[in-house]
């Protein structure tokens, strides 16, 4: 055994205070990787087996990977959360009515004072407290709960997002697209066949949070009340809607593209999700496992292939690193610059723990248009009901949103499946 074989796999030493230094340490376990792979293939190539030694440091390695790219993230997810403190600043100036919801809303959340939400929403012939409850939070804090769920969640980043204004959104759309042709300027126009409109639903369900503050916080001018809710609610939102678009069954909660029906892609019709079939149950094929992968990019249309996102989870991820083509080089490439995606075959790659890992029959890659073909509808508005009773000493707020999702386009979306057919 060479010294070589017997050093440590790089590991995560400590929390990198700055992106560029965490992003050296993943670039320096990619390099290790690749070395101690091109030896495993080596010993496969010669031995028709690989050392256990060999595969026991490239696992290591490939969860030393995993680690740093989470050390990334953290610090992507860190840099888009301004300080308690700084909520406003740089913010452009307001309008008279924002400011007036403003100091409102602020006298709600520390001391209970309803009075000035309510003339509000009298002067606005509107009623904030009804069935859902509560009262809706200033447009700059909904809009920043917003914009920090798409840094967390990959979905809402990758899909389109709809603001509506009712409980459901409906969509007609052609599945066999709109009847067009050529004609001369002064030729009669030909009848065209009537195209066939399918309506799509997309109810929205309610999201709760319920963090709780002591009353010294809300107490102490100093804090920013809006930057405290919105940094309590953003991760627990965009964790339980990236589950939910991914995975979710429709039943009080959004429809994850997942729970669609999937077919074999030759057999693919409008209302399913096509996959390939790696030709093994619960494994890649035994030779040319990425043939699997060329052919799920290329089973999308070229509009679509072109806007192309692999999305798996960090496990699946790992089996693909070893992957190489027919040249030698490796088909997973990390990041070009620290918070960019790796990439995989020249597309982008989205991580999502809400992806299954690989198993008999499971649906573990997804490849597509996402933007084309997923759909997240937001209903406006973020509501907060204060409850000083529940939890004393604490005042807790239970914070709702409400969000609907499912696929809009069917052949946008294509699926790997784990199986032989």
């Amino acid at each position: 055994m060479t010294d070589a074989m017997m050093k440590v796999a790089p590991e995560v030493k400590a929390v990198p205070e700055t992106m560029t230094a965490a992003f050296d340490e993943f670039m320096e376990a990619f390099e290790a990787f690749k070395d101690v792979n091109d030896r495993r293939l080596g010993e496969i190539e010669q031995k028709l087996t690989s050392d256990v030694v060999t595969r026991d440091k490239l696992d290591r390695i490939n969860r030393a990977m995993d680690d740093q790219k989470k050390v990334m993230d953290q610090l992507v997810l860190k840099k888009a959360r301004p300080q308690l403190g700084s909520f406003r600043s740089g913010r452009d100036e307001l309008s008279p009515e924002a400011v007036e919801h403003k100091a409102a809303f602020d006298a709600y959340v520390r001391r209970g004072d309803e009075a000035g939400l309510r003339e509000l929403e009298a002067k606005a012939m509107s009623v904030g407290v009804g069935a859902d409850g509560g009262y809706l939070v200033p447009d700059e804090t909904d809009s920043e709960i917003g914009r920090r769920i798409s840094v967390v969640s990959p979905m809402r980043a990758l899909s389109t997002v709809r603001t509506v204004s009712t409980a459901v959104l409906k969509k007609p759309f052609a599945t066999t697209g709109l009847a067009t042709g050529w004609v001369a300027e002064t030729a009669a126009r030909p009848q065209t066949n009537a195209p066939q409109l399918a309506e799509l639903s997309f109810p929205t369900m309610e999201l709760y949070a319920m963090p709780a503050a002591t009353q010294a916080l809300l107490d102490d001018a100093a804090v920013d009340i809006e930057a405290w809710i919105a940094g309590e609610v953003d991760i627990v939102f965009a964790e339980q809607e990236g589950d939910a678009f991914i995975r979710g069954d429709g039943i009080n909660k959004p429809k994850g593209f997942l729970s669609y029906a999937a077919v074999a892609d030759s057999a693919w019709t409008w209302g399913n999700l096509g996959y390939i079939a790696t030709g093994a149950a619960g494994a890649w094929k035994s030779t040319g496992p990425a043939d699997t992968l060329v052919d799920l990019i290329y089973a999308l249309k070229a509009g679509h292939r072109q806007n192309g996102t692999f999305m798996l989870n960090r496990k699946v991820q790992a089996d693909i690193r070893k992957f190489k083509d027919a040249d030698g080089n490796y088909m997973w490439r990390p990041p070009a610059s620290a918070g960019q995606a790796a990439t995989l075959m020249g597309f982008p790659v989205a991580e999502a723990e809400e992806m299954p890992d690989v198993a008999a029959g499971s649906l573990s890659i997804a490849f597509g248009d996402f933007r084309s073909g997923y759909l997240v509808v937001d209903r406006a508005g973020v509501r907060i009901l204060r409850d000083p009773y529940s939890a004393k000493p604490y005042v807790l707020f239970y914070t709702t949103k409400r969000v609907g999702g499912g696929v809009q386009n069917f052949e946008a979306i294509k699926l790997v499946k784990f199986a032989v057919s």
